[in-house]
């Protein structure tokens, strides 16, 4: 039988991780703290400097000092942390060109101290998704790579890493959002595999993920047919509970991904698809986007406990779910407490994150040079850097910088940069002459990513290069086309990677040792 509207009350708050906006703590958010609400999560909203967000976790814990405060920093193309400057290290996509896991690890164990000195206890990271399909609009860059066996000795690595500092990792997007060119944030995307196939690919990260003891698993708001043909793995019993517990043994924190994203809210409205997820198996709720606020957080609690008292979400599986809640809550608390890493807000500076020296060093060895380099490279002179600007892919954050313009200019002053669209090129008959003006008789860099999915980037540098061969193209996505007399491939747009392309441009750093560039 249903205990008190009180406890209840509590019971739901517990599994909610909504966001909100601001450098500080709103007052809605401390009050639900002080009734029982069990997270916040963190967004690039939040984040001014390490210590703004030491002082902005003190507050939360002012309330209550068991919040699991989270944050979605994978530290690569996806920053939250360093939003405002890009990330210092270079991204999943570069570990694995390295396949280096013990890096991997060390990267991880580097980004997690920052994070708990901060005061952040779980990190929405890292994302174990096999890229299966290069078109993938949303995951890309994001991914280990292509191979299951990389991916999944990579997220180990990144898992052990980054939990060393009790800082709870989040394997996602579970069962796998790789081989899909649809993105969840605007509709439900198909996987259409059969159950053998999903267990030799995107299965083996996750499974590698609990053997090396990951705190929780994110859901994707996936369909999965050879699961569940009706509903969306976040809100699919089957996969949760069946796949997730049963079949893996998964015995951690579930969270979902963004509860407003179009690929659960659409069809149940964003009450229906907590009270869903939850039900499915799901034990913490992720609010974030456009739904921060003490409206959408108080609807969502109240709508949980309206479930219970109407039979619709058995109040055992409420109570399970908190009780995860709260155990993960603890877990970071003591490993943060045993290992010393958490400081309070008066300890850090503002430039504590300013750079990473083992995610540039990380960036640096992923470079991959291709072409004729030792005719080409270093420039001597100040070059003109050309940047093509595809549409950003929405978990991106549009304030976060990147591209070559910048770092080329401190290494050789006198760099011109400029950055074009689709809007810029998309209509003209001669595209070359836009991205040649200002050139002169400068050495040209094109900058590009993911050159193979945007036909418009692709038509202008190949135009480009008809009429100025000597031109230098650096990737900063997929380098799953290699054009031009010297091509870099970073392997993401992070600050660090840019960074690390412009040393080589520029004669400051040696280039690794030609490598192939499939990952």
């Amino acid at each position: 039988m249903p205990q008190s509207s009180d406890e209840l009350t509590q019971l739901a708050a517990t599994v909610l991780q909504p966001g909100f906006p601001g450098t500080t703590a709103p007052d809605w958010v401390r009050r639900m703290l002080a009734d029982g609400l069990g997270g916040v999560a963190l967004f690039a909203r939040n984040v001014e400097s390490p210590a703004q967000v030491a002082a902005l976790t003190a507050q939360l814990r002012a309330e209550r000092p068991e919040v699991i405060v989270a944050i979605d920093e994978e530290a690569g193309d996806v920053t939250r942390f360093e939003s405002r400057q890009g990330s210092s290290r270079p991204g999943n996509l570069a570990l694995g060109a390295i396949d280096d896991p013990s890096l991997t690890e060390a990267v991880a164990r580097d980004l997690g101290r920052d994070l708990a000195h901060a005061g952040i206890t779980l990190d929405y990271a890292p994302d174990v998704d096999v890229n299966s399909n290069p078109d993938n609009p949303i995951i890309g860059v994001r991914a280990f790579g292509a191979d299951p066996a990389l991916v999944a000795r990579h997220s180990a690595a990144f898992v052990t890493g980054l939990q060393a500092s009790g800082v709870a990792a989040c394997a996602k997007h579970f069962p796998g959002h790789g081989d899909t060119a649809v993105d969840s944030h605007h509709a439900v995307p198909l996987i259409d595999r059969g159950r053998a196939e999903l267990e030799s690919c995107e299965l083996i990260p996750f499974r590698a993920a609990v053997a090396a003891g990951v705190q929780s698993v994110m859901t994707g708001h996936l369909l999965v047919p050879a699961y569940d043909p009706d509903l969306p793995a976040t809100l699919s019993p089957r996969i949760l509970t069946g796949l997730l517990r049963e079949e893996l043994g998964y015995d951690g924190l579930i969270v979902t991904d963004g509860i407003e994203m179009q690929g659960v809210s659409r069809m149940y409205g964003l009450a229906g698809a907590t009270v869903r997820a939850i039900a499915a198996g799901a034990d913490a709720i992720c609010v974030g986007g456009d739904h921060a606020d003490e409206h959408t957080a108080i609807a969502l609690r109240d709508a949980i406990v309206a479930a219970v008292r109407s039979g619709e979400l058995p109040e055992a599986r409420l109570r399970d779910a908190a009780g995860r809640v709260r155990r993960l809550a603890a877990w970071t608390t003591e490993t943060q407490t045993r290992t010393g890493s958490r400081a309070v807000a008066d300890a850090l500076s503002i430039g504590a994150v300013a750079a990473s020296v083992i995610g540039l060093d990380a960036a640096r060895r992923a470079v991959r040079v291709t072409g004729i380099a030792d005719e080409l490279l270093p420039l001597a002179r100040p070059p003109h850097v050309v940047e093509f600007a595809p549409p950003r892919n929405i978990a991106i954050g549009a304030e976060t910088p990147w591209g070559l313009g910048a770092p080329l200019h401190e290494m050789l002053p006198g760099t011109t940069s400029v950055r074009l669209s689709e809007d810029d090129l998309g209509g003209l008959a001669e595209p070359e002459s836009r991205v040649l003006a200002g050139a002169a008789d400068r050495p040209l860099v094109l900058v590009v990513r993911d050159l193979h999915r945007h036909r418009w980037v692709a038509g202008a540098v190949a135009r480009t290069l008809a009429v100025c061969p000597s031109a230098i193209v650096v990737e900063m996505g997929l380098p799953e086309q290699v054009t031009g007399a010297v091509h870099l491939a970073t392997y993401g747009a992070t600050r660090a990677c840019g960074q690390a392309a412009a040393e080589i441009i520029a004669g400051t750093s040696i280039p690794a040792a030609p490598q192939p560039v499939a990952v």
